[in-house]
């Protein structure tokens, strides 16, 4: 015998069984499982509160529902189909379990605003947890880059070699990244943590319900304060997809940076056995599969922040059944950049730095043709003035096939007369490094002051 749905009165045949598993949301959405009875747990004290429903069926509900959330963590718990959705699996079971009072339960609520809460509730938990792996994320690229501080690297431009710094000034710029992610993260929290609950259907509820109540039985900021806009609306999950691309844009370009330092025309670093794979013909090859996979996930999240904003742009108000396909991209989202900033936190603590091959790299490309046109600048000569004479004193390295200060103090002079002695010191990668110092900059002296305002950022 077929299972009656809660609405089934209205309709005089059953739903085909093609539509129910085509409708049906509890593949997927059993996720929200312990959001829901949390949820539901503050609206029946609530209700309780305001005697709309009585003290013993209040009890009766707390009771089940401790149950089933039991039943749910050992897993033993018996989705169904036939109930379409989480909401309606759990009030099924605490029906059963109690009786009239899971009845009750529903009172001054619909299943559109109860969503709409369990998703908030769910989406606050995780990025309350996101943050956290944020921070240790930047903790591990602090731990590196303090080993790192006067590592000489050359810095890219067009990725062509353009000045030399340092790779723990490289390593700071995705802790700046990373440190605007987190800021992005808890924003974003701040309109995710408002109450939909009590808004019902669509325009709220005849019952003299408390939503404030239910609002800080809840740790919520405050409440929706428009019953349309808050069954109806996703923006917060948008915003949060939104930040999650961004966060994984970042990984994304550390990830092609990795590749790239790990090839052999760069050997700039090698990552960790643990994080790699080989070839099943080649016996040599050792893959970064880790970042080539965060590459490509990338791709994932930023195609879920697409899907959420096609989802919502052409709604109506209010509440629509389009609405149930905000999940799986959320679900996936979240799932996604959890591991990706778990694994990543990890892989950084296996890179292993070649600091040789990084210093003669930057000796390469004339890194320090700046530093002479500020030298000359100093001397009192024009900028652009003295931006040719680097350019052509750089034609001239190029052909006798040296570097800026390997040729002559005699044959520089050819080319500007204010040069002197102590250009040498100009032209050398430390030299080069230690005048920019300010902040920012990419001084030994600048960058250990920058990471210890880091260590203080993570821990306020």
């Amino acid at each position: 015998m077929q299972d009656k749905h809660i609405w089934s009165g209205r309709f005089s045949e059953p739903v085909a069984e093609l539509v129910k598993r085509y409708t049906a949301s509890v593949g997927f959405d059993y996720k929200l499982a312990l959001f829901d009875i949390q949820g539901s747990l503050a609206h029946a004290e609530m209700l309780a509160n305001c005697k709309i429903i009585g003290a013993e069926d209040f009890g009766d509900i707390q009771r089940g529902l401790a149950q089933i959330k039991e039943e749910i963590l050992k897993g033993e718990f018996e989705w169904s189909l036939d109930a379409e959705d989480v909401h309606l699996n759990i009030e099924r079971r605490l029906t059963a379990i109690v009786g009239d009072a899971g009845k009750r339960l529903h009172t001054g609520r619909s299943r559109n605003d109860q969503v709409a809460t369990d998703v908030r509730l769910y989406l606050r938990s995780a990025i309350d947890e996101l943050i956290e792996l944020v921070k240790a994320l930047q903790s591990a690229l602090l731990d590196l880059a303090e080993q790192h501080t006067h590592t000489i690297m050359p810095g890219f431009t067009h990725l062509q070699v353009a000045q030399p710094i340092s790779f723990a000034h490289h390593l700071m710029a995705y802790f700046e990244m990373l440190k605007r992610d987190a800021e992005r993260l808890r924003d974003c929290r701040k309109r995710v943590n408002r109450l939909p609950l009590g808004a019902a259907a669509l325009a709220g509820t005849s019952y003299p319900i408390q939503r404030e109540m239910v609002a800080d039985l809840l740790d919520f900021d405050g409440v929706c304060e428009n019953s349309l806009d808050a069954v109806s609306d996703r923006d917060f999950a948008i915003e949060f997809t939104a930040c999650a691309a961004l966060i994984m844009t970042h990984l994304s370009r550390f990830s092609e940076e990795l590749i790239l330092w790990m090839s052999p025309r760069f050997g700039f670093i090698d990552i960790a056995d643990r994080f790699c794979t080989g070839s099943s013909i080649m016996p040599q090859k050792k893959n970064p599969d880790v970042p080539e996979l965060v590459r490509g996930k990338t791709g994932r999240v930023n195609g879920h922040l697409i899907a959420l904003l096609t989802l919502m742009k052409g709604q109506p108000l209010a509440y629509n059944k389009d609405n149930q396909e905000d999940k799986e991209p959320l679900f996936d989202t979240v799932e996604t950049l959890t591991q990706t900033l778990r694994i990543y936190a990890d892989m950084i603590t296996g890179i292993k730095v070649k600091p040789d091959a990084m210093r003669n790299a930057a000796l390469q490309g004339y890194a320090t043709a700046t530093d002479l046109a500020d030298y000359l600048v100093k001397k009192g000569l024009p900028f652009r003035d003295a931006h040719e004479v680097v350019a052509r004193a750089v034609r001239f390295a190029e052909q006798k096939g040296c570097d800026l200060a390997e040729i002559p103090l005699a044959e520089l002079q050819q080319f500007s007369a204010d040069i002197a002695n102590d250009v040498y010191g100009v032209l050398s990668l430390e030299g080069s490094l230690a005048s920019r110092n300010h902040i920012g900059g990419t001084a030994p002296s600048q960058v250990i002051m920058a990471i210890a305002r880091a260590r203080i950022n993570l821990m306020q």
